[in-house]
């Protein structure tokens, strides 16, 4: 516990400071963070239509559009796209890790790549997500530095933090000249265009977009808003609220490559990808909608706010929760996608977590909710 206390009290040290920064010099952030969750709660009040909407919207774009249901329906789609053999590249999602995409993959016989820095440094240290936006919160510079020259060389734990990423960087740039396939999330999806909008400051999803012939885009039905107007505030709240505001990439993906460079007539594809996927989960995701307490989960936009102003979470770190979700929001989707109860029963109800949540979530009180459905459970089974 030593190394996460030095690890994680560095980070809240860094982050916390910075969103305050962030909301005093761009107060409109807080004014975005309201219609988001307007935007959000118009999309859960008529899940079913827009689902259906966004699936016609990405047909209508020269993609592909799938709806499914749990883990092993996701895992059959994707693996029938990838095939077995092929390097596969992706970029930094949470809900592909819920599903178990990269083992699958794996399994079949395919080379896999996590690109975004966090999520490689736990692949190649097999270890689960600590944080939601900073997955490898929990080792410190030191330690990452004797990863890396076990597993790269060219660094040690007496290293430059930018020396380590460099070494990262070159050894990744082979990866993704080299990828057939990309896989990425999406922090917000466009029902009446299809589009996929996705924020980063890394560069490794941009790559990954774009580099290999076939894109996958994995997400939750949660992150369907209205119009692609509404989508794009989402990148600028998240990151705003994550301490990491401008981000140094929004990108903005509708259907395959396409160029109307003869005649303005457009046509697919161009230079970028000849296929675009986009797969939607629900996984316990539309159950949670029918709940009304347990349904304001699904308006976490995932920032990771909540981690640093947790005393439990400060306290006990990453074994709160079921990977990848942790800390607070991660205690509401831990039942929300796996039906464990036991991460609600560690909350303090502190309230911490409600007071600098963009999206106004009472966790504690969803927490609450999750603790009274799980006694109640148990005395069914008694």
């Amino acid at each position: 516990m030593l190394s996460w206390d030095i690890a994680v009290n560095r980070a809240i040290n860094n982050a916390v400071p910075k969103v305050y920064n962030v909301l005093r010099e761009h107060p409109y952030i807080e004014e975005l963070a309201k219609r988001l969750r307007e935007a959000k709660l118009e999309v859960l009040n008529n899940l079913e239509k827009y689902v259906e909407e966004t699936l016609q919207s990405v047909k209508n774009n020269g993609g592909n559009a799938y709806y499914v249901h749990d883990e092993k329906e996701a895992q059959e789609i994707v693996g029938k796209i990838v095939g077995k053999g092929k390097i596969v590249v992706m970029g930094k999602s949470m809900v592909a890790y819920e599903l178990g995409i990269r083992k699958y993959l794996e399994s079949l016989g395919n080379e896999v790549w996590e690109t975004d820095l966090g999520e490689f440094l736990i692949q190649q240290a097999n270890e689960p997500p600590s944080h939601i936006i900073a997955p490898a919160i929990h080792m410190t510079k030191e330690s990452v530095g004797k990863l890396l020259k076990e597993k790269l060389g060219g660094v040690d734990e007496n290293s430059k933090v930018e020396d380590m990423v460099a070494v990262v960087r070159k050894f990744l740039r082979d990866k993704f000249v080299k990828a057939d396939v990309g896989i990425t999330g999406a922090n917000a999806i466009a029902a009446d265009t299809g589009s996929v909008l996705l924020v980063e400051n890394e560069g490794n999803i941009r790559f990954t977009t774009v580099a290999p012939q076939i894109h996958i885009a994995i997400a939750g039905v949660e992150k369907i808003l209205p119009t692609l107007a509404d989508a794009m505030i989402e990148p600028l709240v998240q990151s705003a609220y994550a301490g990491l505001y401008p981000p140094t990439y929004i990108n903005l993906t509708s259907g395959p490559s396409s160029t109307a460079d003869i005649e303005h007539n457009r046509v697919r594809p161009a230079h970028g990808p000849k296929e675009f996927h986009l797969i939607l989960v629900d996984n316990g995701r539309v159950k949670a909608n029918k709940d009304n307490v347990l349904r304001e989960a699904l308006l976490c936009i995932r920032c990771g706010r909540c981690h640093f102003h947790c005393p439990v979470y400060r306290a006990i770190g990453n074994i709160w929760g079921d990977p990848p979700y942790s800390g607070p929001m991660g205690a509401m989707w831990s039942y929300i996608v796996k039906g464990d109860t036991k991460p609600a029963m560690y909350c303090a109800h502190s309230g911490n977590c409600k007071e600098v949540c963009p999206m106004r979530i009472n966790i504690s009180r969803v927490l609450e909710h999750i603790k009274n459905l799980g006694l109640h459970s148990q005395g069914k089974d008694k």
